[in-house]
This record gives structure tokens, C-alpha cells and sequence, in this order.
């Protein structure tokens, strides 16, 4: 049986979602490549999505604006986001850990302006977050961060995991854990490679936090 998961402080989803529409709004105006949709030009699904998002939501900002382009996805990545960011089996801080984990991976810095400051809320300790932005590899992680920190990142430049990396993860997240970290990393891919491509400009008044490595 896999052990216990330990919980830091969390919030009420409500706080949660407020937080997020804070940090991403501000600067959605300014995309190069997928700028918003006027009113005008909406499809009788794309309104619909549109509608079902703000009444969730709020007002779309980055990867959102891009995925209204294909509102059914738009509104399935929604649900699937939803459950990943509120509902996991994986406690906030560590959800956070595998996002930012992600946005490093993608150099997306449209993802870390939201969600450095839901990791550092969180719990999630802002020496390790610097860490992690500049590639290097945080200091005094507890033992369950230090654990997903080294799945993701096996998985994310190998492709795949060790048994020794899997069994560990196993038993100390259980299968479903092991799924839904895997899970995490996919969306959240996901949304930085559309961030990418539509050139999702960051929050109003953000600078550019991750610095571009050599591939």
C-alpha cells in the first residue's frame, strides 16, 4: 500500500481560481500570432465555449485565447485542467512542482508568471523555484519532492523511467499518483507548446523569468 501523501497548507478552490485569474490577466491584448476573436467573427460553438469559460473562469487570457480556435478542445482541456489543478491526488505544492518543472522544460514563462506564485502559496519553497529556473537542481527538497522532482525529470529527458525510478514512485504516490504526475506534465506540456506558438504575451507588467538554454 503506498504511504500516506503529506499535505501542506491548501486552499479553498475558490481563493485558488481567483489567484490564477489574477496573476494571468492584464495582457491578453497582445499576442502576435492568435489574437482574441471579436465577437463578430465567432462560430455559434466558439461563443458557446466562450461563454461556458467566462462563466467558469472569467475572461480567457494566453493559451486560452489560442484554444479558442477549437472550441470542443477548448472546453475538454478545460475540464481535464480543472481536475488536475483542484482535484488530484497530489497535494498543491506538489502539483505546482511538477507545472513549474514543465514550464522549465518548455522555457515558458507565460506558465511560471501564474503559477510561481500558487507554488510559493502553496508552500513550495522560492530558493528551489529560482533553482529550478535556472536549471539547477533545488536544494533541501523533503523526501516526496525529491522523489517527483526526479521522475519528472527522468521522464522528461530520457522519455522514460528507471524501474528503480518507477517503484519508488509508486510506492510513495500509488499508481493512481504515478498517473495523474504523468497526466500533469502531458496538459501542462500541452499548454506551453501552445503558449509557444501563439506567442501568449505574459501578465501585464511580467518580465521574462526563464532564460532560454542552449539545446
Amino acid at each position: 500500500m503506498a504511504e500516506k501523501i503529506m499535505h501542506r497548507r491548501r486552499r479553498p478552490m475558490s481563493i485558488l481560481v481567483a489567484t490564477v485569474l489574477a496573476a494571468a490577466g492584464g495582457g491578453a491584448g497582445a499576442q502576435d500570432r492568435m489574437p482574441p476573436l471579436s465577437a463578430e467573427d465567432l462560430t455559434e460553438q466558439q461563443a458557446q465555449a466562450l461563454a461556458d469559460f467566462v462563466a467558469a473562469r472569467g475572461e480567457p487570457t494566453g493559451p486560452w485565447i489560442a484554444l479558442l480556435r477549437s472550441p470542443q478542445l477548448m472546453t475538454h482541456a478545460r475540464g481535464l485542467g480543472d481536475y488536475l489543478d483542484f482535484q488530484s491526488a497530489l497535494p498543491g505544492y506538489l502539483r505546482e512542482l511538477v507545472i513549474l518543472l514543465t514550464a522549465r522544460e518548455w522555457g515558458q514563462s507565460y506558465l511560471w508568471s501564474v503559477h510561481y506564485p500558487l507554488a510559493i502559496d502553496e508552500g513550495f519553497s522560492a530558493d528551489m523555484a529560482r533553482a529550478i529556473a535556472e536549471g539547477r537542481r533545488p536544494e533541501g527538497m523533503v523526501e516526496e519532492e525529491e522523489i517527483l522532482y526526479e521522475f519528472c525529470m527522468e521522464l522528461q529527458r530520457n522519455r522514460g523511467v528507471s524501474d528503480v525510478t518507477y517503484e519508488r514512485t509508486v510506492s510513495r504516490f500509488g499508481e493512481q499518483g504515478v498517473v495523474e504526475a504523468v497526466s500533469l506534465m502531458g496538459y501542462y506540456t500541452m499548454v506551453a507548446m501552445l503558449s509557444n506558438t501563439s506567442r501568449a504575451p505574459l501578465p501585464a507588467g511580467a518580465a521574462p523569468a526563464l532564460a532560454s538554454f542552449p539545446r
